[in-house]
């Protein structure tokens, strides 16, 4: 029996279960390779680092919304300084827009592009009403009953 290689289906969904994300991620890989190029990593239990490959592009040519879970990452075509010199253009530097899908409590930290790198970190935030929580269950006090010491005889008529 072959082995199965799931590694192209497990993209554009972060934080949701395993399943959940095969199933979406199933649907996107189908449409071919995307432009431009990404890796996702869980980096600690509710910690993710989204990487995307931007080379030519500088953080004013990047632009990050947040919209009803819904990461969108956007770039505007860089201008280049002089065309008169490029013999040859193989740095893609067209304008793009990807879409990941955030599961619920998933909250972008932060983002820095560095040596060509965009780097998106992504954590868990589940607000303190929706945790678990240990309910402490209180014993019921034994019932003391006392007894009237001193017993009225009935009164004779």
């Amino acid at each position: 029996m072959n082995a199965f290689d799931v590694s192209p289906l497990m993209r554009a969904a972060i934080g949701f279960d395993r399943m959940a994300r095969l199933v979406e991620t199933a649907r996107a890989a189908s449409e071919g390779p995307s432009y431009p190029p990404y890796n996702i990593e869980k980096t600690a239990e509710d910690a993710y680092v989204l990487t995307m490959a931007v080379a030519g592009f500088g953080p004013n040519d990047i632009e990050l919304t947040v919209h009803e879970n819904t990461l969108t990452v956007a770039g505007k075509a860089p201008q280049p300084a002089e065309q008169g010199r490029v013999l040859y253009r193989g740095i893609a530097g067209r304008a793009f827009e990807r879409r990941f899908v955030l599961a619920d409590h998933i909250v972008v930290d932060g983002a820095d592009l560095e040596n060509g790198l965009l780097h998106v970190s992504l954590k868990r935030v589940v607000p303190e009403a929706l945790k678990p929580r240990r309910i402490q269950i209180q014993g019921a006090a034994p019932k003391v009953i006392e007894a009237n010491e001193q017993a009225q005889p009935a009164q004779a008529a």
